[in-house]
């Protein structure tokens, strides 16, 4: 049987107060993207819904979640939880329409986004930032660079807090500001080495911008989100809004108070559902959304400096070995929102599981990848497959 698993990411959850969601977009039907895949094998169906139902009721849900938690294979949903609360101070429950903040799983939204540009021909992942940005003060630093965390780019999170007063919201046009005001050096020289930079998706998000002229969250939605009809997804940029949004808790369901950087997206702030992040991940197998000469840019990895397992796309983590399939996932936390979400190529199968309440076995799934496939794991979930019998 091959199946496989690993899972999602995390952050604030959209709901208001009054209405199911603060923003559903109004999509037609003429302009999604319809991705036809086949429909899983019963029995494997059947097998993996027994093996997601014991992790969920012996692991993940024990003994609380407060999420998304869903398994698909091509495309079809085979087991689904969505469960808790949206906000605990107005008892507004949780459904599988409520959008949760997913933290640095937006970053293979943005990724799309740059390669859906490249695909109409309006950059390459070769081309220097400062050809878009002519004022970054990094002529060396590419596009691809930014993409893969090769950049040197040093983490706005820690420079904001030297040079800015906290109490002013801050933008991603504001962070490269800081940059070039207070000549902020970079870390290492360019394309040296892999360091994890969320300064590096927040330099893409204003590029975006530049070649849309649009505002990130409207080029999101014509770039990406309306064309798969992610009709519960957005990108959050007013603070206005977070009135009217679920919260994020921390372990003990302590509310976690909107910050400076809570307005800064592109590495952040993107705002989905289990649904509608499987709507994203079934169209990269589709040449009409992601031709396939993007889509093996985006899926190999490009730092090697270092002997491991370990590697980074455009936008995407894995775990590669040449004598297993690589697992490809990105990972997720910001305040209380924690999760991952895992798109295993080699089997179709995606896993994703989101919360809104920091529980750190949102991330513990890899035990139970080795389950369904053979992953570069040697952890194992052990739960006995269904009998077909049974």
């Amino acid at each position: 049987m091959k199946i496989v698993f690993y899972l999602l990411s995390s952050s604030f959850i959209l709901f208001s107060c009054s209405e199911e969601s603060t923003s559903e977009e109004t999509i037609s039907k003429d302009d999604v993207i319809s991705v036809k895949m086949p429909s899983p094998d019963t029995t494997w169906a059947n097998n993996a819904r027994h093996v997601a139902d014991s992790f969920y009721l012996n692991f993940l849900g024990n003994p609380e979640f407060n999420g998304h938690f869903l398994l698909a294979k091509n495309g079809y949903v085979i087991y689904s939880k969505s469960v808790g609360k949206a906000n605990f101070e107005n008892n507004t429950a949780l459904s599988d329409t409520t959008p949760i903040h997913v933290a640095s799983i937006s970053k293979v939204a943005t990724s799309l986004a740059i390669l859906r540009l490249m695909g109409e021909k309006k950059l390459t992942i070769e081309d220097p930032v400062k050809k878009y940005l002519a004022n970054f003060p990094f002529p060396s630093i590419r596009i691809k660079d930014l993409l893969s965390h090769r950049s040197g780019l040093p983490h706005y999170q820690y420079f904001t807090d030297q040079f800015t007063d906290r109490t002013k919201i801050l933008s991603n046009n504001d962070i490269l500001q800081l940059i070039i005001r207070n000549k902020i050096q970079l870390y290492f020289k360019p394309n040296t080495h892999f360091t994890y930079c969320n300064t590096n998706y927040v330099i893409l998000a204003l590029v975006v911008e530049k070649l849309t002229g649009m505002v990130f969250p409207e080029a999101m939605k014509k770039l990406v989100f309306n064309p798969l009809g992610m009709k519960h997804t957005f990108i959050m940029n007013d603070s206005t809004n977070f009135s009217k949004v679920a919260q994020s808790y921390s372990a003990g369901k302590k509310l976690q108070r909107f910050n400076y950087l809570d307005l800064i997206y592109g590495d952040k702030n993107m705002y989905t559902t289990a649904r509608d992040l499987l709507l994203m991940d079934k169209a990269t197998y589709d040449d009409r959304f992601l031709p396939k000469e993007l889509e093996k840019l985006m899926f190999k990895g490009y730092s090697y400096e270092k002997q491991g397992k370990r590697n980074y796309g455009l936008g995407i983590r894995m775990f590669e070995d040449p004598s297993q399939p690589t697992l490809f996932f990105h990972t997720g936390w910001w305040h209380g929102n924690l999760g991952m979400y895992a798109t295993l190529r080699h089997d179709t199968v995606c896993i994703i599981a989101i919360s809104n309440v920091y529980n750190r076995r949102v991330q513990g799934i890899r035990p139970l990848i080795n389950h369904f496939n053979q992953y570069p794991f040697k952890e194992k979930y052990l739960v006995k497959p269904r009998d077909p019998k049974e």
